[in-house]
């Protein structure tokens, strides 16, 4: 179960009952969880579905990457194609 305090805050701010706050947090965390490499293999491949160039879905990737709540360091676009394509 996710910080007492913060489901209460959570919970307190939205409406939500604590066991829907300290599930919605658990996604929210689960979510920021997932390793660097699976997402950028997870957004080409989206991306890609959506008929985006390669050339634009490393921009795309590497403009999300320096957003994330915990920042990934920042990546070169051959990075990016050796973690996509190994």
């Amino acid at each position: 179960m996710p910080d007492r305090d913060l489901v209460a805050r959570v919970a307190g701010s939205t409406g939500l009952s604590e066991a829907e706050a300290a599930r919605v947090i658990g996604d929210v965390l689960a979510h920021y969880d997932e390793p660097v490499n699976d997402f950028v293999r997870r957004r080409h491949a989206a991306l890609q579905l959506h008929g985006t160039r390669n050339p634009e879905i490393y921009r795309t990737i590497a403009a999300e990457l320096s957003q994330r709540l915990v920042a990934a360091p920042d990546l070169t676009e051959r990075q990016l194609r050796r973690i996509i394509y190994g």
